[in-house]
């Protein structure tokens, strides 16, 4: 099912485009089915080292997103969906750059199986990048919201922070608490994509691809 999710959005590749790639095992498949593809992009800006690896290990150029401006297309997948298209994003740890790259895209295109539609945003725990010395506060500042914080364990980021994985939480407003959890002094971000939603999400199913756009839930 996530394969044929990160097959279809090839579909929104135009020749020569430089996109931005997300980080995670749907966009592993997306990098492996654009090298199959065949040259149709000029290059990648890539959301994560390990992403990085794999594009050049195909062949694809690997750039860096100072260098690009805005770019028309970015493509990643996700832990969880609601109706709105929010998103929460960052199991893999790559929440930070995959927000920036997302915010200079044209166009988000997530890619997904169907096991991450979820009514509420909230089951899956909630990632927020820390800087370290801000841990014990950020952690206070979390149980406020009525989230239980836990330490993700033995992991650093490519920006050489912690994540503090987000418990408990049934997130009716995912805009709001993305603006007040990036307001706690020492955190980078967190992965909820509801400022700047996903505009696609592909859904593979087993009965097939379901394609759900923004503009049709205004």
């Amino acid at each position: 099912m996530k394969q044929a999710a990160a097959k279809a959005a090839l579909d929104y590749i135009e020749v020569g485009d430089v996109i931005g790639v997300g980080t995670g095992s749907t966009a592993n498949y997306f990098i492996d089915a654009l090298a199959r593809s065949g040259p149709a992009v000029d290059g990648a800006v890539a959301s994560s080292e390990a992403t990085a690896e794999r594009l050049a290990g195909h062949g694809i150029r690997v750039l860096d997103l100072n260098d690009c401006g805005e770019l028309p297309l970015y493509v990643d997948g996700a832990d969880e969906f609601d109706a709105g298209l929010n998103l929460i994003k960052g199991g893999g740890g790559a929440l930070t750059r995959e927000k920036i790259v997302a915010e200079s895209c044209r166009q988000f295109v997530c890619i997904v199986d169907a096991s991450k539609a979820v009514d509420v945003l909230g089951e899956f725990p909630l990632p927020v990048e820390v800087i370290p010395m801000a841990r014990a506060l950020v952690c206070r500042r979390i149980a406020s919201e009525g989230g239980e914080p836990v330490l993700r364990e033995r992991f650093v980021t490519d920006n050489g922070n912690i994540i503090v994985d987000v418990r408990g939480l049934r997130i009716g407003d995912p805009s709001s608490l993305e603006m007040r959890l990036n307001q706690i002094p020492g955190v980078v971000t967190n992965g909820l994509f509801a400022l700047r939603p996903a505009d696609v999400v592909l859904v593979g199913t087993r009965a097939g691809l379901e394609r759900r756009e923004r503009e049709e839930i205004q």
